[in-house]
């Protein structure tokens, strides 16, 4: 490494370390004639095999990056070939790269990345429209530095190429996976500009879920799975740029960019669109029901027909054996009375929760029907939120489906709107709208959870973390809640223990107040949880496969204390 205070080619003197890699380090160096700062990049030899490989791909870099002039590409200003290291002079960036604003603030303001994306889409048409085009292939957060004016530059050309028109493919296959195009890996002809375009939508996907691409389970799923707020344009952008077919992705970033620049629209249009599906889903019921619906509508029908009909669905909801027709028969009784909470209620906790799971799927149908159209001016959702009762009962059930039981794991931010709408209740019980309270409270914070701010301060510790989840299990829940919502709370608890005991640890929870959580939870598995007939299967296997998730948590918290079973 280089030495701090040393002076390079007699002019640049070395003040720190600014980034380290793999294969490099990063310096920040003044020329103090000139009183200017640069970063120097480092890449030294250290009996590396592939040291020329190396040094070949840097000069390309090095040589690339001499011929661009763009406000989002760092200019290289000198090249040193020390024979045990190779050192590039380049602009000194000021800022972070968003990969660290990722780490320290987890999913990142949507119109921050939308911002972010036509900067990206400038750089990168800029890029592909050269004389001899250039294919970036490496875009990620990492390699893209946040200035603190908020325009970003684009980094490390290590693995940029020039697109050759009559070349079949690639001859080396470089890029990180999850962020990298399928055709990066070999046997699947020559990357071009439809390449940095799928890199660029597992960027965006990355930047606004939070999740990472690269890493468990592998999979871009719709961005709204995480968080049903975002843009549905700029998921439809996303998934299209993010095409495992070159040919299905979009053709040029200039197409990109359009899109995102008028996301409006396309949001307007999605929405016609879904309703209109859901329109076509629901006239599929068959002419005979929709036939009934207009006869009430033109002719007045008196509200014992409407109310029968309604009793009908439900209870027909009730005495079917298939999944479908009960998704059918209450679909049905929510489109005849929209503001009655109980066929929404019903069809949640009776159909899509039957497993303790809310599939994607799942959650994709609810939404559907809520926004659905009643009138000009009104959704379902609008007409269920005038039945006030009905709608709060709705908002705590849907905000605890989200929070414990989203595709089995849970989904925090999903729960939000649905736990802050419990927050204000006036109808609930108050120790639900506590619960919402604490929920809500973990929900917004909860993908800060340990992460240090700028300052160096924890933005929430862990034991701020647990005192709330504490709180959440106080008392029989099963008595002033039910059953599931006591399993539910349970489970969250047990599962962090298993997974954070050692941070407890560290943000001084002892080993007696976790302890007493896992003991206080084998107590009450014994003696509150009942259930009805209709549910006593579920209820019982679940009760099961806690009791053995606490045996694993209480052998995670004695490790973590060094106490012997």
């Amino acid at each position: 490494m280089l030495e701090i205070g040393s002076l390079i080619d007699g002019k640049y003197k070395i003040l720190s370390v600014i980034g380290q890699g793999g294969m490099s380090t990063v310096y920040l160096a003044m020329n103090e004639k000139a009183n200017k700062p640069w970063a120097i990049k480092e890449v030294r030899k250290d009996g590396r095999e592939n040291f020329e490989i190396v040094k070949q791909s840097l000069v390309v870099e090095t040589n690339m990056l001499k011929r661009l002039s763009n406000p989002h590409l760092p200019s290289i200003i000198d090249v040193i070939d020390s024979g045990d290291c190779f050192l590039i002079v380049m602009d000194y960036i000021e800022g972070n790269t968003l990969l660290k604003n990722l780490e320290e603030y987890g999913a990142l303001p949507q119109e921050n990345v939308i911002e972010w994306a036509k900067q990206l889409c400038s750089v990168l048409s800029y890029l592909h429209t050269r004389k001899h085009p250039i294919i970036y292939r490496d875009l990620k957060p990492g390699n893209i530095m946040l200035k603190p004016d908020g325009n970003i530059v684009l980094i490390d050309f290590g693995t940029a190429r020039t697109y050759k028109a009559k070349k079949i493919e690639d001859t080396t296959c470089l890029g990180t996976r999850g962020y990298a195009a399928p055709e990066q890996f070999g046997d699947k002809g020559q990357t071009d500009a439809r390449t940095d375009i799928y890199c660029l939508g597992a960027t965006l996907y990355h930047l606004v879920t939070g999740h990472n691409p690269s890493m468990a389970p592998y999979k871009m799923y719709p961005i709204r799975r995480w968080n049903p707020h975002l843009s549905a344009s700029l998921e439809k952008i996303i998934t299209k740029c993010t095409q495992e077919n070159p040919n299905d992705r979009y053709n040029s970033c200039v197409e990109v960019l359009y899109d995102l620049e008028h996301l409006e629209e396309l949001d307007n249009r999605y929405r016609k669109n879904e309703i209109s599906k859901l329109t076509a889903f629901i006239a599929s019921i068959g002419i005979a029901f929709f036939s009934l619906i207009l006869a009430i509508s033109f002719h007045g029908a008196s509200n014992s027909l409407e109310s029968g009909s309604y009793e009908a669905f439900v209870s027909e909801a009730k005495g079917s054996l298939e999944i479908d027709d009960k998704i059918t028969n209450y679909t049905n009784a929510i489109t005849l009375d929209p503001k009655d909470a109980r066929a929404y209620i019903e069809l949640l906790t009776q159909v899509y929760l039957e497993d303790d799971n809310l599939s994607a799927d799942e959650d994709e149908q609810i939404r559907e029907i809520l926004i659905t159209k009643y009138d000009d001016s009104h959704s379902f959702e609008d007409e269920l939120a005038q039945n006030v009762a009905g709608y709060e009962d709705f908002a705590y059930r849907l905000g605890m489906a989200y929070f414990y039981c989203y595709e089995n794991e849970g989904n925090k931010n999903m729960a939000i709107k649905w736990l802050s709408i419990c927050e204000n209740a006036t109808t609930l019980d108050g120790v639900k709208v506590e619960r919402a309270k604490r929920l809500s409270k973990i929900a917004n914070y909860y993908s800060r959870i340990g992460k240090d701010s700028k300052s160096g301060d924890a933005i929430i510790g862990y034991g701020d973390y647990f005192r709330d989840l504490c709180e959440i299990t106080k008392g029989d829940i099963a008595k002033t809640d039910n059953s599931t919502t006591a399993l539910m709370v349970y489970k969250e608890m047990i599962s962090q223990i298993y997974k954070h005991c050692n941070e407890f640890k560290k943000d001084g929870i002892s080993y007696e107040e976790m302890n007493n959580q896992l003991e206080n939870i084998k107590e009450r598995l014994k003696t509150d949880i009942d259930a009805d007939s209709a549910q006593s299967d579920r209820i019982e296997k679940t009760k099961s496969t806690l009791e053995e998730n606490l045996k694993l948590a209480q052998r995670s918290l004695n490790e973590a204390f060094g106490y012997k079973e």
